[in-house]
């Protein structure tokens, strides 16, 4: 039981730095926060680092897609908390746990994976709760939707390149993600820097960055003692906290469309996940057949 408990952990740190994300945004600017969160998880980070053998970092595979993938995580990082500052913190996350729907739908095409009609029509559900969760009217346009969408395709698009880079060091690819948000929050932050007036508010702002670094450790860590089958599909749980933190924090009530198509987008999710472990067992016995 210890993957799957270390799991829950990280997806509840995970969803703790969400909702310490959404209370942040509202007294600071976006590029500021990001740049002190990037500092302070590159702190953590440092002594893994250090430990660590130097070559993956230097001399990392595929330069232009670790580029890619650098500037994909950024603009999700943006997008995410941008979107968190106007929308319910379930309604968000919702989203982002749409990415693994968008990448089943996207690998045919981009990595040459097959895909049949058992996972295909999953897809669909999964987009069809997407529209739900948008709720079809003016308000699919408004910015902050439409920043949600771009975030949760950035994202995809990013899990994607992930599965191309298979040979890097998680460390080292979450060293180059941190370090790009970090650059990219110290460019914007002059436009939007709100001044500290306290030690308070650095540690608060910087304790942003170390929860969030321990979750990745957390998952990371799960996903080596456990196999995937047994704790990938408690990444739903960030659902759940959401919806609690969200109650809690911002008195937000999840409303009737967002439990429809979350339902439709983690079903669709976990249906996904199970069938593409099936076929790995399968693969490994007989020739790969589209299922």
């Amino acid at each position: 039981m210890a993957g799957p408990a270390v799991m829950l952990l990280g997806m509840l740190l995970f969803a703790l730095n969400d909702a310490m994300g959404k209370w942040l945004v509202a007294s600071y600017g976006l590029g500021q926060i990001i740049f002190i969160r990037s500092v302070a998880a590159l702190i953590i980070l440092a002594p893994f680092l250090w430990m660590a053998e130097r070559k993956p970092i230097l001399e990392a595979e595929r330069p232009g897609l670790q580029l890619a993938r650098v500037v994909l995580s950024t603009l999700e990082l943006f997008c995410f908390y941008y979107a968190v500052m106007y929308l319910p913190l379930a309604d968000v996350m919702t989203y982002w746990l749409a990415a693994p729907i968008y990448v089943a739908a996207a690998a045919p095409f981009l990595l040459g994976e097959k895909v049949g009609w058992r996972r295909w029509t999953a897809i669909a559900l999964g987009f069809v709760g997407v529209i739900i969760t948008l709720e079809p009217s003016s308000a699919m346009f408004t910015m902050p939707a439409l920043i949600s969408i771009i975030g949760t395709a950035a994202f995809a698009f990013m899990m994607l390149s992930g599965r191309s880079l298979r040979n890097t060091p998680d460390k080292t690819l979450v060293l180059f993600q941190t370090a790009g948000a970090g650059l990219a929050g110290l460019v914007f932050a002059p436009f939007d820097w709100t001044p500290l007036t306290s030690i308070t508010e650095i540690l608060l702002l910087g304790l942003l960055g170390i929860v969030a670094m321990s979750a990745h450790m957390l998952v990371n860590r799960a996903l080596k003692i456990s196999d995937a089958a047994t704790v990938a599909p408690l990444q739903y749980t960030l659902l759940l906290w959401a919806v609690v933190f969200g109650y809690l924090f911002f008195d937000e009530v999840p409303r009737v469309t967002m439990v429809i198509g979350a339902s439709l987008i983690v079903g669709s999710g976990l249906f996904i996940f199970f069938r593409e472990q099936q076929l790995k067992k399968r693969d490994t016995v007989l020739p790969s057949v589209p299922e």
